[in-house]
């Protein structure tokens, strides 16, 4: 499957199929690791990086054709990708934005069902990335540990028997993970607790980025919670870090989400719906606006607000309605005010208000 096929397909962690789904989208586990036979990425002559790329390439090859890695993966050269395909990926979050944006031999491998994805020459020499739906850290972990046992397997890295694995950034040494879950908080933010929960967390060395990560700002009423430190604490006790606070950040929404049905139900259903309606019949509408009245939509759903329209569709419609899929899914690159065009007779065609059946509860 190439990127075309991507962009009119949705990967495992969109599904909502996973633990405690309604609150939290997806699971992450990210390992960093280094070669110990070349220098870090920010030292690393091209001559440097097409080698660590080209010993990579060469060892994924050798997994693909013993069917240790799934032979439907595909290999991406980012180098060679155009900017839209690029900035498709970073929406897919299959790549981060600083792997779409940096220079020099660089690439991905692809799980189809983007069920994990491994950059090659990001920050670190390598990036295992896996996502799961719902709160499932620890089958992400599971995954995440046997693909780098199969590349430790033939390459060395980077180690320290003082301080464990070498990463090109301090807080990534040790074990060189980053143990993350993707939120929906609308709740939290209409109430406005957001902030109360957000300095909790700070406290206990956590950190809250938004929808794409470092530098990223909070879309959707989308959250990223994850660990800050990865040195002096095993992969199996930060994972437990994260995984024993999420199921007190879902009580704080689900609560939230209480007090708004029981206190302010004709208000919170007036905006539930008129979020609908607006996604339903709009003719132009920008990508800010969409994920904003979506999230509306999708804790009313969640809520019993709004009947038969499926979670998994709304889950990809945050992601398909992004600058990039667009123009993917319409087959040429398109302005901004083509966009916001082609957006709204999109989320039209994927929500169908003459669909049998009564789409909305009153």
């Amino acid at each position: 499957m190439e990127l075309d096929g991507l962009a009119n397909s949705s990967g495992e962690w969109l599904k909502g199929s996973g633990p405690e789904s309604d609150i939290v989208v997806s699971s992450r586990i990210r390992l960093a690791r280094n070669l110990a036979d070349f220098p870090f990425i920010s030292r690393a002559t091209e001559a440097d990086r097409t080698e660590i790329e080209r010993s990579l390439h060469g060892r994924v090859e050798e997994l693909r054709a013993s069917g240790e890695v799934p032979t439907s993966t595909f290999y991406i050269n980012v180098e060679e990708l155009e900017g839209i395909d690029r900035q498709f990926l970073v929406e897919r979050q299959l790549i981060s934005r600083e792997h779409a944006e940096s220079e020099g031999a660089r690439a991905v491998l692809v799980d189809p069902d983007e069920r994990f994805s491994v950059m090659i020459n990001e920050e670190d020499h390598l990036r295992f990335q896996v996502m799961q739906s719902g709160l499932s850290l620890e089958s992400a972990w599971e995954l995440a540990n046997r693909l780098d046992d199969l590349i430790e397997d033939k390459l060395t890295y980077a180690f320290s028997d003082k301080l464990g694995y070498l990463t090109a950034c301090p807080t990534n040494v040790g074990t060189g993970l980053r143990v993350s879950v993707m939120l929906h908080l609308p709740a939290l933010v209409i109430t406005r607790q957001i902030e109360k929960v957000f300095r909790s967390l700070q406290k206990i060395n956590l950190a809250v980025r938004g929808l794409y990560g470092e530098g990223s700002q909070a879309m959707g009423d989308f959250y990223q919670v994850s660990n800050q430190i990865t040195l002096g604490q095993t992969e199996e006790e930060l994972t437990k870090k994260v995984a024993d606070v999420v199921p007190v950040l879902i009580d704080y929404e689900r609560q939230a989400r209480e007090f708004l049905v029981r206190e302010s139900h004709e208000t919170l259903h007036d905006r539930v719906s008129r979020a609908y309606g607006i996604l339903r019949t709009a003719q132009t509408i920008s990508s800010e606006e969409t994920m904003h009245l979506l999230s509306s939509v999708r804790m009313g759903v969640n809520l019993g607000l709004i009947g038969e329209l499926p979670i998994p569709t709304i889950n990809k419609l945050f992601i398909h309605t992004q600058p990039a899929h667009l123009q993917k899914i319409a087959g040429s690159e398109l302005e901004s005010t083509e966009r916001n065009i082609e957006r709204a007779s999109y989320l039209r065609r994927h929500l169908e208000i003459d669909k049998p059946g009564n789409p909305s509860k009153n």
